[in-house]
């Protein structure tokens, strides 16, 4: 697949995935093979744990969840994006009670792809430092 090829599969993931929660399309796009790079130690870091964190973790907590694509680079089998998550903080999101503020996570990730499917995934976010402000 070409670099705009798999620019565009991340962006259908960012889209269907995490902002929709559409489980056929995570089926569709990630591998039964994924490796999440990111995970803690000891976490679980397969698929079925990056899916618990969109479905379990994050679709309950935020309301209108949005997510905007600042930047996209490609080269060979990966791809970088730097975005940003919005939503409306409606649930408790890792031990905080639903406040009704707006809350952004700024996201690096990068993803290697395999024929169209994400196989590994590396990231970093600012999700600790949103979860502070919201305590504040």
């Amino acid at each position: 697949m070409s670099s705009d090829d798999n620019k565009a599969v991340v962006r259908r993931f960012n889209e269907e995935v995490i902002a929709n929660g559409n489980r056929a399309s995570f089926d569709a796009l990630v591998s039964p093979d994924f490796v999440n790079r990111s995970a803690p130690p000891g976490a679980s870091n397969g698929p079925e744990s990056l899916w618990h964190t969109f479905a379990n973790v994050l679709r309950p907590a935020l309301g209108d969840l949005q997510v905007t694509i600042h930047d996209q680079m490609a080269e060979d089998d990966k791809v970088t994006t730097r975005k940003t998550v919005t939503g409306i903080h409606v649930g408790a999101l890792m031990g905080v009670e639903a406040t009704g503020r707006t809350i952004a996570i700024d996201v690096i990730d990068i993803v290697r792809l395999a024929d169209g499917r994400y196989v590994e995934h590396w990231g970093m976010n600012t999700l600790a430092a949103a979860l502070a402000q919201l305590k504040g």
